[in-house]
C-alpha cells in the first residue's frame, strides 16, 4: 500500500519536475535576451540617441533648374574677363576654353543674354580706343557665335578707355585693362 503511493506520487512529480526544467531553460534564455536589450538600451541612453533601427541622416534638397542655372550663372561671372594683346584684337588661345564654358551655357540657356564689352588701355586717341575696344568686343562675339551662340543673344560695347580697372601708367595696368568682359543681363 505505501508502495503504491509512492509510485504514483513519482508518476505524478515526474512530469511536473520535467515540465519545471524545461521552462527553466527558457526563462534562462529570456531573463539573457532581457539583460542584453537592458545593456543595449543603457548604451544607447549613454550615447544620446536611441537606436529605433532607421538610419538618421541629412536630406539633400534637390536643386530647380532654375537654381543650378542661377549657380553655373555666377560661376561664370567669376570668370569673365578676356584680356588682350597691346593692340590687338585677336583671342589668344588660352581663353578658349574660358569663351567655350560661356557658350555653352548660352546655348543651354537660349534666353539667356550677355553683353560683351570692349575696353583699351590710355594710350591712343580716345576715336582709336573706341574702334578697337569694338574690334576686341566683336572678335569675342564672333568667337561665341563660331561657338553655336545664337547672335540674338549677344550685344556688343565698347568703352574705349573711359572705364579701365588699373590706374596708373605701368605695364602691368596697361595690360589689365586691354580685355573684353562679358557681363549676363
Amino acid at each position: 500500500m505505501q508502495l503504491n503511493k509512492i509510485i504514483k506520487g513519482v508518476f505524478i512529480a515526474l512530469p511536473v519536475v520535467t515540465l519545471m526544467a524545461c521552462s527553466s531553460s527558457t526563462s534562462s534564455s529570456d531573463a539573457e535576451a532581457a539583460r542584453n536589450a537592458s545593456n543595449s538600451s543603457a548604451s544607447s541612453s549613454a550615447s544620446g540617441s536611441e537606436n529605433t533601427g532607421v538610419e538618421v541622416g541629412t536630406v539633400v534638397k534637390e536643386k530647380s533648374p532654375e537654381e543650378i542655372r542661377q549657380e553655373q550663372k555666377e560661376a561664370l561671372m567669376r570668370n569673365q574677363v578676356v584680356y588682350f594683346d597691346f593692340d590687338r584684337s585677336s583671342v589668344n588661345s588660352e581663353f578658349y576654353s574660358l569663351l567655350n564654358e560661356h557658350a555653352e551655357f548660352l546655348r543651354n540657356n537660349p534666353s539667356q543674354r550677355v553683353t560683351i564689352e570692349g575696353h583699351c588701355d590710355k594710350r591712343g586717341t580716345p576715336e582709336y580706343n573706341i574702334a578697337l575696344g569694338e574690334r576686341r568686343a566683336k572678335s569675342v562675339e564672333t568667337f561665341m557665335q563660331n561657338a553655336g551662340v545664337s547672335a540674338s543673344q549677344i550685344s556688343v560695347v565698347s568703352y574705349g578707355e573711359e572705364k579701365p580697372v588699373a590706374m596708373g601708367d605701368t605695364e602691368r595696368a596697361f595690360k589689365q585693362n586691354r580685355r573684353a568682359v562679358l557681363v549676363y543681363n
